[in-house]
């Protein structure tokens, strides 16, 4: 069987890089806070900072995008970069939904290009989509509960990269990218001896 047929789909924000840090710190300058009042212990649409009387998530989404460079400028997570780098022979897919906000399309892609190559992030092809299934990676990480949900639903296996959004759903988990590179071992090796199932 040929390695370069093992695909992984390997999402960006909050898997690769520290989404949640960087808009942290926008969104304390968004609102006028400091930063310690934003509290790091948040859920999926950043309700806890408080964003909605000032015009909800997208408004803050548009602006670290086109006034902040949010996807230039975030940090990638810790060892990310590297480990990838370590998988980049097992046909790396990244898949992310960077395009949910019109007329920001141009400017997010060119970030996005950018940022991979500054840190020399491997991949093969790079899928700006919502609907992850369509890619047919055999082994997604992800840290969205919906992503996760829907990945899951249609038998897809899925690894959950912990942070605070998703602390509910159960295994596969990796909370460091040293157990990403485990549990990517471990399931190329068994899609290698035939032995990989669908989540269940």
């Amino acid at each position: 069987m040929d390695e370069s047929s093992f695909i992984l789909g390997v999402d960006l924000d909050g898997v690769v890089g520290d989404f949640y840090g960087a808009m942290r710190s926008i969104a304390a300058e968004w609102l006028s806070r400091p930063l310690e009042a934003l509290t790091p212990d948040i859920s999926y649409g950043l309700d806890e900072w408080g964003i909605a009387e000032y015009g909800g998530y997208d408004r803050l989404h548009r602006f670290a995008v086109t006034q902040r460079n949010l996807f230039l400028d975030m940090k990638p997570i810790k060892d990310a970069p590297a480990v990838l780098r370590k998988l980049s022979n097992k046909g790396i897919r990244i898949i992310t939904h960077r395009l949910f906000l019109k007329y920001s399309h141009k400017t997010s892609v060119i970030q996005t290009v950018e940022w991979l190559d500054n840190w020399d992030i491997p991949y093969w092809d790079i899928c700006f989509m919502a609907d992850k299934v369509a890619v047919g990676a055999h082994v997604y990480i992800d840290d969205a509960p919906s992503n996760i949900r829907l990945l899951r639903s249609q038998g897809c296996r899925t690894i959950v990269f912990s942070n605070s959004t998703n602390r509910d759903f159960p295994g596969p988990r990796a909370d460091t990218w040293q157990d990403v590179e485990r549990l990517v071992m471990e399931a190329r090796e068994e899609w290698q001896t035939g032995t990989m199932g669908l989540f269940a």
